[in-house]
């Protein structure tokens, strides 16, 4: 097996065996605290130019199988465990974790203390981090790891190029490509919408021309802020057409009506993070990914609502449009992985559309 290693850019080294692919490779490094749900994790094209380690000390052990991946190929440019296995047992598994990683180049760290690593990242705050063979001098990957830019525009990387269509007999719904979970397609599906997806840079005017009855503003990479079409786009729909956000596009939507995103000191990654409804009074648990978050200070001097507040830190996890039909959350409501607490939400979706559609029908007779 071959030796390797994990250098975080603090100077903290990590050693352990590799598998996978056995090329170099930098990202920053972050950390998911889920059970189950790893193939899922490992294709969530919001982990682009990431090094994802997950806490849970056994990896692999149901196999890959056909059904679970969240995109066609993975983005994530590395991976860290405690243990794989190198033997799944699942009637669903087509190939192992290994195997899967090898066909998409993609390097892995396993025998390393992963519970240490998380509480580096959390005392710390998220960290870039290099995976290179043992025998790689500490200060030569030091070195390189300086001279590597800081990733930026993500969503890029993640988005689709061209415009395709799912067909459905239900409501017409433009899904904005930002780096999108297959999952979300899937929920808008199993609602008989007819899905036209467009890529992160599509302007107001072409999707107004497609006269959809509503804007799905999906998830992806990356800081919002180097999004600014988008921010664009949304400022010129909103007043005509309502809109759903999830994760990134729940942080675009903020920025579009004037409020602010900040970068966290290690984000949101896991399948059981509770939040809170303020409307409602409610709880549940949610499934997040996210490094960025909106300001909740800056909400105030905005048409904004804040609607829902993750109970471990009440950072924003849910905002409405005071005059608008628009609302977003910070979490997946899609679940996969973790818990279907939030599935409603497009149900929600659609009702905003129908209540919208039956406005619009007034005014037309009035």
């Amino acid at each position: 097996m071959l030796k390797r290693k994990l250098l975080l850019e603090d100077g903290t080294v990590f050693t352990g065996v590799g598998f996978g692919s056995d090329r170099e490779i930098s990202g920053e490094v972050v950390f998911n605290t889920s059970m189950t749900g790893y193939q899922e994790i490992i294709s969530d094209p919001s982990y682009c130019g990431q090094i994802v380690t997950l806490t849970y000390p056994l990896i692999g052990n149901y196999g890959i199988n056909r059904d679970d991946f969240e995109t066609v190929a993975p983005f994530i440019n590395g991976l860290i465990v405690k243990e794989y296995s190198e033997f799944p047992s699942n009637f669903r598994s087509d190939e192992t974790i290994d195997s899967y990683l090898k066909a998409h180049d993609i390097p892995g760290l396993s025998g390393i203390d992963t519970r240490k690593l998380t509480k580096c990242i959390r005392n710390a705050g998220t960290m870039r981090g290099y995976i290179a063979n043992a025998e790689v001098t500490d200060e030569e990957i030091l070195a390189r790891l300086s001279n590597i830019p800081v990733l930026r525009n993500q969503v890029k990387q993640t988005s689709t190029s061209n415009p395709y269509i799912v067909p459905g007999r239900g409501r017409r719904i433009v899904l904005v490509d930002f780096g999108m979970k297959h999952g979300i397609l899937r929920e808008l599906t199993k609602r008989n919408c007819h899905v036209t997806v467009v890529p992160y840079n599509y302007s107001a005017e072409n999707i107004l021309r497609l006269k959809p009855d509503g804007i799905m503003l999906t998830n992806g990479p990356g800081d919002p802020q180097d999004v600014p079409e988008a921010i664009e786009m949304i400022q010129k729909v909103i007043h005509e057409i309502p809109i759903f956000g999830i994760c990134l596009g729940h942080q675009l939507l903020a920025l579009a009506c004037g409020a602010e995103t900040e970068k966290m000191k290690f984000g949101h990654r896991g399948g059981n993070h509770p939040v809170k409804d303020l409307i409602n009074g409610k709880t549940f648990l949610t499934s997040q990914n996210h490094g960025y978050a909106v300001k909740t200070s800056t909400l105030t001097n905005t048409d904004l609502e804040l609607t829902q507040i993750a109970l471990n830190d009440h950072s924003v996890e849910g905002i409405r449009h005071k005059v608008f039909p628009a609302f977003s959350v910070q979490y997946h409501p899609e679940s996969s992985p973790g818990p279907e607490d939030s599935n409603y939400l497009f149900d929600d979706f659609l009702s905003l559309i129908e209540q919208n559609s039956t406005k619009q029908e007034e005014k037309v007779y009035a």
